[in-house]
């Protein structure tokens, strides 16, 4: 019997980028390119992250653009040590056509130039990615889509390097030989595909963020072919090696040695493995590490509409948000408000179960601490900024008022739910900007304002739940206090809890609701 050769499988697998907004990139690249969305799943890094991969019918390697969604995430910094353009390759016949549609879509576009002896149109997707669109027949191994004009499959990536004849030895490590040389790229090629190699010497280095590439992958045959890699690696003075299952391949991890992050995968087993070829990428997917709390994760996760279907159209408002819809909403609407370094999706799993047929809005805090979104700036442990105090409720009351009109909101029917810094934040709404907040949910609070003013809180609703043992707990009395002199109707529990959550609290706050709305439908 003949002995498998060791050495990867040449070709680019997928190349992986991220995204700020994830309907704009699902727009982009399967509504206007016409890619087909072959998977969404949960990060297998952080579930918690949403991971989209398009490619060709079956999402064949060769074929595959992946990103991680940074939702409203920071953008990047595009330098060396990254991936900096990609290209699909279209039919020759199309560019003409690709013209046309870019100019009727708005979408930016240079061109046309030659590129290594290809027609090149390069244009820009919506986070500002370099993608080009190259004149070349290369079939697709499963077709999809437009067939006439659509990207059939990954032409090539560029890389930036300050070491750029380091990086092509380590390349051609993968079965990449060296092809021509224009200006200060050179090309690297494979049996199907290219690795250009820009140097970049003197340019800033590549900062991760929105807009950037996160790595390039290259084919191996199978899984002997990664272990025997890894054994390779291992001798060389290359970077540590991560090997790691991802359901769809198994891959390994390497920087070359100007840094780009390379993954090397598997072919198979491939995107059926979970679903149908017929309903690939219809369905959420959660990684099996996971599954025990796949409901939260699919609720955390930012949803969107494919081309064509109907969406909830997204408005500029003065605070970053997100909505969950559930399957069969009710009209009601709980707005969220998170705890200190936490995001607009913390809550949303507890809200879904106190509340399952209700809109869930989660909004991020604008006021930033060391990188963490907070409500408002804080001076101290127990002291805040007065005046940030102040404005923030009254940008937060815009936005409410802007939500309201914009989403078809009913107040009547608005719960607000905040945890420690959140529900501190919704406490000095109520104080600040009476009439916004009706009815509220405060876990954790506490009083953050020197001097509240006098409110008539005579039609507001509010549980408040204390942790016994939180070391904070008897900063929330004087909360209470001005809560029921304001004339709020109140509803204080202490549980045996700390600062941080509990089941009691959620027992409590749907009994709490289900109270206050004569059923059981949230």
């Amino acid at each position: 019997m003949q002995q498998q050769s060791a050495e990867p499988q040449s070709g680019i697998h997928h190349v992986t980028l991220i995204t700020r907004n994830v309907q704009a990139n699902v727009d982009f690249y399967a509504g206007f390119l016409g890619l087909r969305l072959v998977k969404r799943t949960g990060g297998y890094e952080d579930a918690e992250q949403l991971h989209l991969f398009y490619g060709d019918a079956s999402g064949s390697p060769g074929t595959l653009i992946t990103f991680l969604v940074w939702e409203e995430g920071a953008s990047g910094r595009v330098g060396h040590g990254q991936v900096f353009e990609i290209a699909l390759a279209v039919p020759r016949s199309s560019l003409g056509e690709w013209m046309t549609r870019c100019l009727q879509h708005g979408v930016a576009m240079q061109g046309p130039s030659l590129e290594f002896g290809e027609t090149v149109l390069r244009l820009k997707d919506p986070d500002g990615v370099i993608v080009k669109l190259v004149g070349a027949d290369m079939p697709a191994p499963h077709p999809w889509g437009d067939t006439a004009r659509g990207p059939t499959r990954l032409r090539a990536v560029t890389i930036l390097s300050q070491a750029p004849e380091e990086t092509a030895a380590f390349i051609a490590r993968f079965g990449y030989r060296p092809g021509p040389v224009e200006g200060g790229t050179r090309r690297m090629l494979s049996g199907t595909d290219a690795i250009d190699i820009r140097d970049g010497s003197g340019f800033v280095e590549g900062v991760p963020g929105t807009g950037t590439a996160d790595h390039v992958a290259l084919r191996a045959a199978d899984v002997a072919a990664i272990k025997a890699l890894e054994t390779q690696l291992s001798k060389l003075n290359s970077s540590p090696t991560n090997v790691h299952d991802r359901r769809y391949f198994t891959s390994l991890y390497v920087r070359e040695p100007a840094g780009t992050l390379l993954e090397v995968a598997t072919d198979g087993p491939g995107f059926t493995v979970d679903e149908t070829p017929a309903e690939l990428g219809a369905t959420l997917m959660v990684p099996p590490d996971d599954e025990d709390r796949a409901q939260d994760i699919r609720v955390m996760l930012p949803q969107f509409a494919m081309p064509g279907e109907p969406r909830l159209p997204h408005r500029d408002l003065p605070f970053v948000h997100r909505f969950f819809t559930p399957d069969a909403p009710d009209g009601s609407t709980m707005v969220l408000l998170h705890g200190s370094g936490g995001t607009e999706a913390d809550l949303m799993p507890l809200a879904h179960r106190i509340a399952p047929r209700a809109t869930l809005l989660g909004v991020r805090g604008r006021a930033h601490e060391e990188g963490d979104a907070r409500w408002f700036r804080r001076l101290g442990p127990i002291s805040f900024d007065q005046a940030d105090i102040r404005s923030e409720a009254e940008a937060f009351a815009a936005f409410l008022e802007g939500a309201v009109a914009a989403y078809g909101l009913n107040p009547a029917r608005m719960t607000f739910i905040g945890l420690s810094n959140g529900a501190n934040f919704a406490a000095s709404v109520m104080s600040l900007q009476p009439g916004h907040i009706g009815k509220a949910i405060l876990l954790r609070p506490m009083m953050v304002l020197e001097e509240p003013p006098a409110a008539d809180l005579g039609d507001t609703e509010v549980l408040m739940i204390a942790g016994a043992r939180d070391p904070f707990s008897n900063f929330g009395k004087p909360l209470a206090q001005w809560l029921t002199e304001s004339g709020a109707m109140l509803d204080l529990h202490t549980i045996d809890a700390g600062h941080e959550l509990s089941p009691e609290d959620e027992s409590i706050a749907q009994d709490w609701l289900i109270a206050r709305q004569g059923d059981g439908d949230g």
